[in-house]
Formats: structure tokens, sequence, C-alpha cells
């Protein structure tokens, strides 16, 4: 192909495997945000969900739900679907929640259910 830069071949196999923490340097702002939230006392602050129910199925921890909101509105991302999009493709967001995807109407229902609770750190419009 001449003289270009040139990219992987998308179907060769890799000798060792990349670890996401390798694409998100000590300096991103993402790393701020998982340390902020993940000292916050979500129970505490009246976030429902903190204590998991014994039946039924498996919820998103709050923690998981509040990071991809704090990322998105510091990143001009409002909409639930948007940031559903952005979790599946964005490295940052994929390290911040651990490479877990919640669909739009569970991220649009967190905020939905839990804005009220925001005002105690500061984030987003109430």
């Amino acid at each position: 192909m001449g003289r270009f830069i040139e990219g992987r071949d998308r179907t060769q196999g890799i000798l060792l495997p990349e670890q996401l923490d390798d694409y998100v340097t000590e300096s991103n702002p993402v790393r701020v945000v998982d340390v902020f939230v993940d000292e916050l006392d979500l129970d505490q602050m009246g976030f429902d969900g903190v204590n998991p129910a014994e039946t039924g199925r498996p919820a998103y921890h709050p923690s998981v739900l509040l990071k991809i909101y704090i990322y998105g509105y510091l990143n001009r991302i409002q909409s639930s679907r948007r940031l559903e999009r952005e979790a599946q493709r964005n490295v940052e967001l994929m390290w911040l929640t651990g490479h877990l995807k919640p669909d739009f109407k569970t991220i649009a229902s967190f905020r939905k259910d839990t804005l009220p609770t925001w005002a105690h750190i500061g984030v987003g419009r109430t």
C-alpha cells in the first residue's frame, strides 16, 4: 500500500491481551469521576438500590449509573440513548463502568427516580 501508516489486521490475534486501563491515562478526568462517586455514601444520601433485593433480576449498582450521568454531564451528553451508545463504544465509559452496558431505559429510569437526591452532590439540574 505504499508508504502509509497501516493498522493491524482485524483478524490477527495478539499475544498479550491489552488492558482497558492502558487506554485511560492517569491524568484523565474520568478517574476523578470514579474516585468521587466511590467516596460517596449513596445509601445515606437516599439513593435506592444500594442494598440489593433478595429476589428478582440483579440491578445495576446506583454508583455505576451515577458515574455514567456525571460523565455525560462533563462531556455534554444528556440523552439516555446517547449515553447507552457511548457505554457500548467509548473506552473511557467502558473503563468507568467495568464494561457494563445498561440500556437507555435503565439509564433514563435511574435519572427520573433519583433526580431529587442529586442536589446533595451538586450534579445535574434540579
